[in-house]
């Protein structure tokens, strides 16, 4: 939110009464940097700003809708349909959906999936939407039904790291 706060001051302090203004260089990067960033101009940016929308809304055993709540793969197959993809609605069968990529090749919009929370049980059980990538640094959008229990966007660090099984491509 600071970042798209930021964005939007960069923008009304260079753009006034209608004239534009020259961006002082030691700006000019990192405006463009955010606008890339925030400006949904890829299908995987689109998908993102969508799921974003849908961020609070209540964890919810097998459903896949936003009125009542999403548990995770009715969440990730509830964005995807949106967009006119066909895509599994259960977690286990995103094990074998779209396109296996490395993780190192991902980006934003591609499927992250998981072992369920035994990350010792290599048996699927948890999808998300990989929404930024940041240097080494992924976030995922999905539902969970842990502490935020809901539509949250969670960092991929050590203990979702030690659940990943693969990473797919669907766009």
């Amino acid at each position: 939110m600071k970042k798209i706060l930021l964005l939007f001051c960069f923008t009304a302090l260079f753009a006034t009464a209608g004239k534009a203004q020259t961006v002082p260089a030691k700006y000019k990067e990192l405006l463009q940097k955010l606008n890339s960033r925030f400006t949904p101009q890829t299908p995987g940016g689109k998908l993102i700003s969508f799921a974003k929308t849908m961020i609070g809304v209540p964890y919810r055993y097998a459903c896949s809708n936003p009125s009542i709540g999403f548990d995770c793969s009715g969440f990730v197959s509830y964005v995807f349909h949106n967009f006119g993809f066909d895509v599994p609605r259960s977690s286990t069968e995103f094990n074998v959906a779209g396109t296996p990529i490395k993780l190192e090749n991902a980006k934003v919009g591609d499927v992250l999936v998981f072992t369920g929370t035994n990350p010792r049980r290599r048996v699927v059980g948890h999808v998300g939407i990989i929404a930024d990538i940041e240097g080494d640094t992924i976030h995922f959008i999905h539902s969970t039904s842990g502490r935020a229990h809901g539509v949250t966007i969670t960092t991929l660090n050590a203990y979702y790291r030690s659940r990943l099984l693969r990473a797919v491509s669907i766009l």
